[in-house]
């Protein structure tokens, strides 16, 4: 007798590789079928990217010039007019908003990475129902609560909107980065005598460094997009103004307000200042990739 008569495990197991090998084809064949299904739906889900940005291309890149650049706007049919005020401003808007978003954003984030009690929860609701606000209610919150108290629009007015825009994006994702950090790296730095604000500090920050800065970059990228809390509080400006408490351009104020102009120089301008804002979210979020991945291999 055969020595898989005699073993009852060798014969199942003998058994179970028969009926592998016969239905491998079979395997490999609804394998294939199934990732050629997944590249058409990635194929799919690019078209519409491609053509929205080659469509921006398109029409935006002939208006590209040093003097589109480096000059201030300028009423219709006055030539050499630029956007120069405009990126300023959105620098000076977005900075501000970041800058308060920030370390707020990251408190809330090590806050809930660290607790799971009932008022975390409730935060995460809140940051949830926060990221899915549409951005004209927030603008109109923020016309409410700054500009009828300030009696006039201004850049400030329009940083508390985007800074409001920013901040569930950065507790989520900064939540997300501090539960990658091994808890026996905080647990070993408390049992050497490291206070809290400590272990935060040299620990678990250095640590989740990748993932905050991902984190900022796409809180950025979103924020600098948003037209509609501009609309309420900013309103816009034809003149380089660097005072936060007056009305300021930026590029999406730029984009909306010439965009739905009758005079095509105007319409010109838009797609300019679409194509730079494009621009400036495709290198924010290629450096957060890039950024993540080489501090994330750095501490390997």
């Amino acid at each position: 007798m055969s020595i898989l008569a005699l073993d009852p495990i060798l014969t199942r197991r003998a058994e179970v590789q028969q009926a592998a090998a016969a239905s491998l084809r079979r395997r490999q064949w609804r394998s294939r079928i199934a990732l050629g299904l997944c590249m058409a739906c990635v194929a799919i889900s690019l078209v519409p990217l491609v053509a929205v940005v080659g469509y921006t291309i398109e029409r935006g890149a002939p208006i590209w010039s040093a003097d589109f650049f480096s000059h201030v706007s300028t009423p219709e049919g006055i030539p050499g007019g630029g956007i120069w005020n405009s990126i300023m401003g959105s620098l000076i808007i977005d900075g501000i908003a970041t800058a308060g978003s920030i370390p707020l954003g990251l408190a809330i984030g090590l806050f809930l990475a660290q607790s799971d009690s009932r008022t975390a929860g409730v935060i995460r609701f809140a940051a949830d129902v926060m990221a899915g606000m549409p951005s004209i209610v927030v603008g109109i919150f923020a016309y409410g609560i700054l500009v009828t108290t300030l009696h006039h629009f201004s850049a400030i007015a329009g940083s508390f909107g985007i800074g409001i825009i920013m901040l569930p994006i950065i507790i989520r994702a900064s939540e997300g980065a501090f539960r990658t950090v091994p808890k026996d790296l905080s647990e070993a730095a408390l049992s050497l005598g490291a206070k809290n604000a400590a272990v935060a500090r040299r620990v678990l920050l250095p640590t989740a460094a990748p993932g905050l800065f991902t984190a900022v970059l796409l809180a950025v990228a979103r924020g600098a997009g948003e037209s509609a809390p501009l609309i309420f509080t900013a309103i816009g400006s034809q003149y380089f103004v660097a005072n936060p408490l007056q009305p300021m351009a930026a590029m999406p104020l730029t984009i909306y307000l010439d965009g739905i102009q009758a005079y095509p120089e105007l319409q010109q301008f838009a797609w300019g200042t679409g194509l730079l804002l494009l621009v400036v979210v495709l290198v924010l979020a290629a450096t957060g990739r890039l950024a993540a991945a080489r501090l994330g291999g750095g501490r390997k």
